[in-house]
């Protein structure tokens, strides 16, 4: 079944379950066309933690047709490039190549998660790939402070853990894992094959009708439901220059009604250099080069938090000071701020749309999280509508819904009383 959307994207529904959903950019030679799987390192049971990311990594290690090399050569002999990634609840495969190679290109992406080798021998040298990477997290701070704010939010928990996995976890896992996984979780209806840019969606539906049918719908298991707890995690034994902080509280799902009040809220604290963190700890104080708040949006939860780097001996003034700007800003938020925050919401969607690759991610991922892409125009309409009142009340309801989370990392004493510090947040 095919449905057109006015000037717009075009979805068809393949007999096994699996959607194909393109978007048409005239003005582009090439086409960015991909596989996502809307399972990732949430979808992993507690003897899996890195599987996600090492399936992903395999994937170009070979099929029963194809070498590894052969993999890149065939996609880099027409010009095209070929990667994957993966994140908390999505996988995706994807390849950039002019319009007229969209064949090739698709049949190469399906032919890795259809027929894939998992040769021992690339097995194990990719097990020790990923330990290296593994590694490289462990040696940058401002990654793993990250990692560790992720799983003092949500402990024991899959969601809270690393995508990467740890080394003797990576390492136990061999051929028969990596397809029972695969097995349990590439399954239509949670597969999209998305294209934007130089495409034709008939010819796209009919490439896939005939390299995507064996990925037939099944039942995949729900993820585990998340649970928030929050806390303090205070990394030692590290010898660094700055402290790494997170200050951070429980958000909203993408698909709350209020998150694009929180969003703008989150865009005037700390979203740029007009920012209420960037203005009052960098500019007016000069506390740290990096300051700026985030939210991440899950199916079911969220995570705000605000990052630092700085030197030990300013890391209390710091996180007092953040605290502070957090409490300001939702009795003092402005118009002008409102405005500004608004405007950065629609650059940003706007950016997207420039971009065949990202929009292509964007289409695939709204099929995944709601069912049917969003028009821009129905999220722009969203983001004007909240009021000053409503970004105000989002602040309000955001430090009212949990314990904070706080993680750090470096030098200095004065980590715990800094931890203290973002109490202030529970009692407000």
């Amino acid at each position: 079944m095919t449905k057109d959307l006015p000037a717009g994207p075009r979805i068809t529904t393949l007999d096994n379950g699996i959607t194909v959903i393109t978007d048409s950019m005239p003005h582009l030679a090439t086409t960015s066309l991909g596989i996502w799987v809307g399972a990732g390192a949430r979808d992993e049971a507690a003897d899996e933690h890195g599987i996600s990311h090492l399936l992903e990594h395999m994937a170009f290690k070979g099929t029963r047709r194809r070498s590894a090399r052969g993999i890149a050569e065939e996609i880099e002999a027409v010009g095209g490039d070929i990667n994957a990634a993966t994140s908390v609840e999505h996988t995706s495969y994807n390849a950039r190549v002019l319009g007229a190679d969209m064949p090739l290109a698709l049949e190469v992406l399906a032919d890795i998660l259809a027929e894939p080798a998992f040769d021992p021998e690339e097995l194990a040298r990719e097990h020790n790939v990923i330990e290296q990477e593994i590694g490289a997290a462990l040696d940058t701070p401002d990654d793993l402070v990250f990692d560790l704010f992720q799983e003092r939010a949500f402990p024991g928990q899959p969601i809270g853990r690393s995508i990467l996995g740890t080394a003797e976890s990576v390492r136990s896992f061999g051929p028969d894992k990596l397809r029972t996984y695969l097995g349990r979780n590439y399954r239509a209806p949670k597969m999209i094959v998305a294209a934007a840019g130089a495409v034709e969606h008939e010819a796209l539906v009919a490439e896939a009708e005939k390299r995507v049918a064996s990925f037939a719908a099944a039942d995949k298991p729900e993820a585990v439901p998340a649970r928030y707890e929050g806390g303090v995690e205070i990394g030692g034994g590290r010898e660094l220059e700055q402290a790494h902080l997170l200050i951070g509280l429980p958000g909203l799902s993408y698909r709350d009604p209020g998150i694009h009040a929180l969003q703008v809220f989150t865009n005037v604290l700390g979203g740029g250099m007009s920012s209420r963190l960037f203005q009052e700890v960098r500019e007016a104080r000069g506390l740290c080069y990096a300051v700026y708040s985030f939210h991440w949006g899950y199916a079911d939860t969220g995570l705000f938090g605000v990052y630092a780097g700085t030197d030990g001996g300013d890391v209390g003034e710091l996180v007092d000071v953040a605290v502070d700007q957090i409490l300001i800003t939702i009795d003092s938020m402005t118009e002008a701020e409102l405005s500004r925050s608004k405007a950065q919401a629609k650059v940003g969607l706007l950016a997207a749309l420039e971009s065949s690759g990202a929009r292509a991610d964007q289409l695939a991922r709204q099929m995944l999280a709601f069912g049917r892409p969003i028009p821009l125009e129905e999220i722009v309409a969203k983001v004007e509508a909240v009021t000053l009142d409503d970004a105000r009340a989002a602040g309000k309801a955001l430090i009212g819904r949990g314990r904070p989370t706080f993680t750090a990392l470096g030098p200095g004493k004065s980590l715990e009383s800094a931890a203290r510090i973002a109490e202030r947040l529970s009692a407000a």
